[in-house]
Protein backbone atom coordinates (compact mmCIF):
# COMPACT_ATOMS: atom_id res chain seq x y z
CA UNK A 1 0.00 0.00 0.00
CA UNK A 2 1.22 3.65 -1.02
CA UNK A 3 0.13 6.23 1.45
CA UNK A 4 0.42 10.19 1.17
CA UNK A 5 -0.44 12.31 4.03
CA UNK A 6 -0.78 15.95 4.29
CA UNK A 7 2.35 15.44 1.69
CA UNK A 8 3.92 19.06 0.96
CA UNK A 9 7.32 20.00 -0.76
CA UNK A 10 8.56 23.33 -0.97
CA UNK A 11 11.78 24.13 -3.08
CA UNK A 12 14.44 26.30 -1.65
CA UNK A 13 13.54 29.28 -4.81
CA UNK A 14 10.12 29.49 -2.72
CA UNK A 15 8.08 27.03 -5.44
CA UNK A 16 5.41 24.81 -3.53
CA UNK A 17 5.92 21.85 -6.08
CA UNK A 18 2.96 19.61 -3.86
CA UNK A 19 0.37 20.73 -2.15
CA UNK A 20 -1.26 19.02 0.59
CA UNK A 21 -1.43 15.61 -1.13
CA UNK A 22 -3.33 13.16 0.71
CA UNK A 23 -3.36 9.78 -1.26
CA UNK A 24 -4.11 5.97 -0.57
CA UNK A 25 -3.10 3.27 -3.18
CA UNK A 26 -4.02 -0.17 -1.90
CA UNK A 27 -3.25 -3.69 -2.48
CA UNK A 28 -4.62 -4.58 -6.34
CA UNK A 29 -5.18 -1.11 -7.65
CA UNK A 30 -4.11 0.80 -10.35
CA UNK A 31 -4.05 4.64 -10.19
CA UNK A 32 -3.77 6.92 -11.84
CA UNK A 33 -2.30 10.59 -11.40
CA UNK A 34 -3.05 12.74 -14.53
CA UNK A 35 -1.91 16.46 -14.85
CA UNK A 36 0.55 18.46 -17.28
CA UNK A 37 4.31 18.89 -17.23
CA UNK A 38 5.58 20.86 -13.99
CA UNK A 39 1.87 19.79 -12.12
CA UNK A 40 3.48 17.71 -9.37
CA UNK A 41 3.42 14.07 -10.53
CA UNK A 42 7.55 13.61 -10.57
CA UNK A 43 8.04 15.16 -7.68
CA UNK A 44 5.48 13.01 -6.21
CA UNK A 45 7.17 10.34 -6.99
CA UNK A 46 10.63 11.37 -5.78
CA UNK A 47 8.91 11.79 -2.31
CA UNK A 48 7.95 8.06 -2.45
CA UNK A 49 11.34 7.62 -3.70
CA UNK A 50 12.95 9.46 -0.91
CA UNK A 51 14.66 11.32 -3.55
CA UNK A 52 13.71 13.87 -1.77
CA UNK A 53 12.49 14.46 1.77
CA UNK A 54 8.92 16.33 1.99
CA UNK A 55 8.59 19.59 3.49
CA UNK A 56 5.45 18.95 5.58
CA UNK A 57 3.63 15.34 6.01
CA UNK A 58 4.33 11.81 5.50
CA UNK A 59 5.37 9.10 2.52
CA UNK A 60 4.18 5.58 4.00
CA UNK A 61 5.05 2.10 2.24
CA UNK A 62 3.09 -0.78 3.24
CA UNK A 63 2.82 1.48 6.54
CA UNK A 64 6.98 2.19 6.80
CA UNK A 65 7.71 5.95 6.69
CA UNK A 66 9.83 6.58 4.01
CA UNK A 67 11.47 9.91 5.70
CA UNK A 68 12.45 7.62 8.78
CA UNK A 69 13.39 4.45 7.37
CA UNK A 70 13.85 4.70 3.46
CA UNK A 71 16.38 1.20 3.45
CA UNK A 72 13.42 -0.52 4.99
CA UNK A 73 10.82 1.17 2.66
CA UNK A 74 12.81 0.21 -0.48
CA UNK A 75 12.88 -3.21 -0.26
CA UNK A 76 8.82 -2.77 -1.10
CA UNK A 77 8.88 -0.79 -3.94
CA UNK A 78 9.86 -1.01 -8.05
CA UNK A 79 10.24 1.79 -10.07
CA UNK A 80 10.00 2.41 -13.73
CA UNK A 81 11.33 6.03 -14.88
CA UNK A 82 10.49 7.31 -18.24
CA UNK A 83 14.12 7.89 -19.61
CA UNK A 84 15.61 3.80 -17.59
CA UNK A 85 18.73 4.21 -16.47
CA UNK A 86 20.71 1.04 -17.26
CA UNK A 87 24.25 0.28 -17.78
CA UNK A 88 24.68 0.56 -21.78
CA UNK A 89 27.97 -1.67 -21.77
CA UNK A 90 25.80 -4.63 -20.36
CA UNK A 91 23.47 -6.61 -22.43
CA UNK A 92 20.04 -6.99 -21.52
CA UNK A 93 20.34 -10.23 -19.67
CA UNK A 94 23.68 -8.96 -18.05
CA UNK A 95 21.71 -5.96 -16.51
CA UNK A 96 18.25 -7.45 -15.03
CA UNK A 97 21.19 -10.06 -13.43
CA UNK A 98 23.28 -7.07 -11.85
CA UNK A 99 20.09 -5.12 -10.66
CA UNK A 100 18.23 -8.42 -9.43
CA UNK A 101 21.64 -9.26 -7.33
CA UNK A 102 21.71 -6.13 -5.83
CA UNK A 103 18.14 -6.82 -5.12
CA UNK A 104 19.51 -9.46 -2.87
CA UNK A 105 17.51 -11.88 -4.78
CA UNK A 106 19.15 -15.42 -5.29
CA UNK A 107 18.79 -18.84 -7.19
CA UNK A 108 18.07 -17.15 -10.66
CA UNK A 109 19.78 -18.31 -13.75
CA UNK A 110 19.38 -17.51 -17.50
CA UNK A 111 16.09 -18.97 -18.14
CA UNK A 112 14.88 -16.92 -15.16
CA UNK A 113 16.08 -13.23 -17.09
CA UNK A 114 15.60 -14.88 -20.67
CA UNK A 115 11.71 -15.74 -19.36
CA UNK A 116 11.12 -12.57 -18.00
CA UNK A 117 12.26 -10.76 -20.71
CA UNK A 118 10.35 -12.29 -23.22
CA UNK A 119 7.15 -11.93 -20.55
CA UNK A 120 7.71 -7.65 -21.33
CA UNK A 121 7.83 -8.72 -25.12
CA UNK A 122 11.63 -8.17 -25.60
CA UNK A 123 12.29 -10.12 -28.57
CA UNK A 124 15.00 -13.35 -27.99
CA UNK A 125 17.78 -11.81 -30.41
CA UNK A 126 17.80 -8.68 -28.21
CA UNK A 127 18.81 -10.55 -24.90
CA UNK A 128 22.51 -10.63 -25.64
CA UNK A 129 23.15 -7.32 -27.14
CA UNK A 130 24.72 -4.29 -25.31
CA UNK A 131 21.60 -2.10 -24.36
CA UNK A 132 23.29 0.88 -25.87
CA UNK A 133 22.28 -0.13 -29.10
CA UNK A 134 18.44 -0.26 -27.87
CA UNK A 135 16.04 2.13 -28.71
CA UNK A 136 13.55 3.84 -25.80
CA UNK A 137 11.06 1.44 -26.17
CA UNK A 138 13.47 -1.43 -25.77
CA UNK A 139 15.29 0.10 -22.63
CA UNK A 140 11.68 0.31 -20.91
CA UNK A 141 10.87 -3.37 -21.41
CA UNK A 142 14.73 -3.88 -19.38
CA UNK A 143 13.11 -1.45 -17.24
CA UNK A 144 10.00 -3.10 -16.63
CA UNK A 145 11.32 -6.63 -16.78
CA UNK A 146 13.97 -5.24 -13.47
CA UNK A 147 11.62 -4.06 -11.59
CA UNK A 148 8.52 -7.27 -12.14
CA UNK A 149 11.52 -9.52 -11.25
CA UNK A 150 12.06 -7.51 -8.08
CA UNK A 151 8.44 -8.31 -6.99
CA UNK A 152 7.73 -5.76 -5.26
CA UNK A 153 4.40 -5.41 -3.95
CA UNK A 154 4.14 -1.49 -4.70
CA UNK A 155 5.14 -0.22 -8.05
CA UNK A 156 5.92 3.42 -9.39
CA UNK A 157 5.18 4.32 -12.99
CA UNK A 158 6.29 7.76 -14.19
CA UNK A 159 5.53 7.80 -18.02
CA UNK A 160 5.95 4.36 -18.86
CA UNK A 161 4.38 4.37 -22.26
CA UNK A 162 6.81 7.12 -23.31
CA UNK A 163 8.73 5.71 -26.22
CA UNK A 164 6.53 2.47 -26.72
CA UNK A 165 5.21 1.23 -29.71
CA UNK A 166 1.35 0.41 -29.80
CA UNK A 167 2.25 -3.43 -29.47
CA UNK A 168 4.51 -2.72 -26.84
CA UNK A 169 1.98 -0.77 -24.96
CA UNK A 170 -0.48 -3.14 -25.44
CA UNK A 171 1.90 -5.71 -24.21
CA UNK A 172 2.81 -3.15 -21.23
CA UNK A 173 -0.83 -2.67 -20.51
CA UNK A 174 -1.53 -7.02 -20.27
CA UNK A 175 1.42 -6.59 -17.88
CA UNK A 176 -0.08 -4.12 -15.47
CA UNK A 177 -3.11 -6.16 -15.42
CA UNK A 178 -1.74 -8.94 -14.62
CA UNK A 179 0.46 -7.24 -11.97
CA UNK A 180 -2.73 -6.19 -10.24
CA UNK A 181 -4.21 -9.26 -10.47
CA UNK A 182 -1.45 -10.32 -7.76
CA UNK A 183 -2.29 -7.88 -5.42
CA UNK A 184 0.31 -4.85 -6.52
CA UNK A 185 -0.44 -1.19 -5.80
CA UNK A 186 0.44 0.55 -8.66
CA UNK A 187 0.61 4.24 -9.00
CA UNK A 188 1.05 5.68 -12.89
CA UNK A 189 2.00 9.14 -13.57
CA UNK A 190 1.40 9.94 -17.72
CA UNK A 191 -0.52 11.81 -19.65
CA UNK A 192 -1.70 8.83 -21.08
CA UNK A 193 -5.40 9.28 -21.27
CA UNK A 194 -6.23 6.50 -23.19
CA UNK A 195 -4.44 3.77 -21.06
CA UNK A 196 -6.36 5.49 -17.93
CA UNK A 197 -9.44 4.40 -19.22
CA UNK A 198 -8.61 1.18 -19.83
CA UNK A 199 -6.51 0.42 -16.85
CA UNK A 200 -7.42 2.31 -14.18
CA UNK A 201 -9.38 1.67 -11.01
CA UNK A 202 -9.18 5.28 -10.51
CA UNK A 203 -8.01 8.58 -11.55
CA UNK A 204 -6.53 11.83 -9.78
CA UNK A 205 -6.03 15.15 -11.98
CA UNK A 206 -2.93 17.48 -10.60
CA UNK A 207 -2.41 20.40 -10.95
CA UNK A 208 -0.07 23.65 -10.02
CA UNK A 209 0.91 20.80 -7.12
CA UNK A 210 -2.46 20.01 -5.74
CA UNK A 211 -4.62 16.97 -6.44
CA UNK A 212 -8.16 18.44 -7.26
CA UNK A 213 -10.29 15.72 -8.20
CA UNK A 214 -9.79 12.06 -7.72
CA UNK A 215 -12.41 9.41 -9.79
CA UNK A 216 -13.83 6.06 -9.40
CA UNK A 217 -14.10 3.83 -12.45
CA UNK A 218 -17.69 4.23 -12.74
CA UNK A 219 -17.11 7.82 -12.20
CA UNK A 220 -14.69 8.31 -15.28
CA UNK A 221 -16.36 6.41 -17.54
CA UNK A 222 -19.83 7.95 -17.53
CA UNK A 223 -17.70 11.20 -17.69
CA UNK A 224 -15.69 12.29 -21.07
CA UNK A 225 -12.08 12.30 -19.15
CA UNK A 226 -10.58 13.67 -21.85
CA UNK A 227 -12.77 16.55 -21.79
CA UNK A 228 -12.69 16.51 -17.98
CA UNK A 229 -9.21 16.79 -18.06
CA UNK A 230 -8.66 20.06 -20.20
CA UNK A 231 -11.59 22.03 -18.60
CA UNK A 232 -9.49 21.74 -15.37
CA UNK A 233 -6.06 22.18 -17.16
CA UNK A 234 -7.97 25.50 -18.77
CA UNK A 235 -9.00 26.87 -15.55
CA UNK A 236 -6.97 29.77 -14.53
Amino acid sequence: MLQANNLTKRYEDGKLALDALNLEIKDGEIFFLLGANGAGKTTTINLFLNFIEPTEGKVLINNIDVTKEPLEAKKHVAYVSENVMLYGDFTAKQNIHFFSELAGLGKLNNEDYYSILRRVGLQDNAFNIKVKTFSKGMRQKVGLAIAIIKNSSNILLDEPTSGLDPKAAAELTAELKELRAKGKAILMCTHDIFRAKELANRVGIMKDGRLIIILNRDEFLKEDLEKLYLSYMNEN
